[in-house]
């Protein structure tokens, strides 16, 4: 059945989400910061909005893919916020990385509204997204699932239904983002230390994506320093954000991570140093002494 959807944020990953939901035969009223990427998907097929309100009106269901809970808090509440403006009984789905207990606050907030909620953080890169292969980590009440899931399994090729609470998606997600965090910093040393010893870098990468010690981290984010392309796909700051959230979590029942701390502070080191907005694989750029790959000079 055609559901109309309010779809806020056009990035990396909300771009190919919005065009499966499209490609579902659905109506999309979209909104975007950057203006022009909401108007470059409505000229395939949708609406532009000029506000998170406008993209909410009339909606069954409202998708926000923004980057943290301070950007979630302003798309619905902030000015223009959709909050206001949906109808009696819609959903917002949050896929955002964030704090598991704001996120159960923010469904009793929304339940108070008439609203429904789901907690729904994703993962698996962009190009998973624009292809609807992607994972979706989810949590909330029956009733929600009942309004919402057919567009979930049109966006993702797993959706994990993981409590009927918000909060338990969430603590899903941060988990996953420690692994993906540490296995980033982890591979950047490996081939930091494999530069520093003079093995070249292209022949280490092959043998380490054919042996046990490769991951899909290594194999992704390695292959962004052989080409020295720094264009960001997820931020080094990113990554302070969520090691940060991981760290908080464990904080409040005095629980040790020892390898997500260590993380942390290299992701925290890259972005002081000036590469925040790089792609997470210039972590490697902290370590001393050692010849990066750079690009062939036709493509500098």
């Amino acid at each position: 059945m055609t559901k109309t959807i309010g779809f806020i944020g056009l990035g990396a990953m909300g771009a190919g989400m919005a065009g499966s939901l499209r490609r579902a035969g659905h109506q999309l009223q979209v909104f975007d910061v950057r203006r022009e990427a909401a108007d470059a998907f409505a000229a395939q097929g949708g609406v532009a909005c000029a506000s998170p309100a406008d993209a909410a009106r009339g909606a069954d269901v409202v998708i926000s893919v923004v980057v943290n809970a301070a950007q979630t808090e302003a798309v619905l509440f902030g000015d223009g916020g959709c909050a206001a403006a949906m109808s009696p009984g819609a959903v917002f789905v949050m896929c955002s990385t964030v704090d598991p207990n704001w996120s159960a606050a923010l469904e009793q907030r929304l339940q108070a509204l008439g609203l429904g909620y789901l907690d729904a953080p994703i993962s698996g890169g962009a190009a998973k997204a624009a292809s609807g292969q992607m994972t979706m980590m989810t949590s909330g009440q029956p009733s929600v699932y009942e309004r919402c899931g057919d567009l979930l399994d049109a966006m993702a090729a797993k959706v994990y239904r993981l409590g009927d609470q918000a909060g338990a998606g969430s603590k899903v997600k941060i988990i996953n983002q420690l692994l993906a965090g540490v296995h980033i910093a982890a591979a950047a040393e490996a081939m930091a230390l494999g530069l520093r010893e003079g093995v070249k870098a292209e022949a280490l990468y092959e043998v380490i994506t054919n042996s046990a010690g490769n991951s899909w981290m290594f194999e992704n984010r390695m292959a962004h320093v052989l080409a020295a392309d720094y264009t960001p796909l997820s931020a080094v700051d990113i990554f302070v954000k969520d090691l940060g959230l991981v760290l908080d979590t464990a904080r409040a029942s005095k629980f040790p991570l020892p390898l997500s701390s260590t993380a942390h502070q290299m992701f925290m080191q890259a972005s002081t140093a000036g590469y925040g907005r790089e792609d997470d694989s210039a972590v490697i750029k902290i370590f001393p002494g050692i010849q990066l790959p750079t690009k062939p000079e036709s493509q500098s």
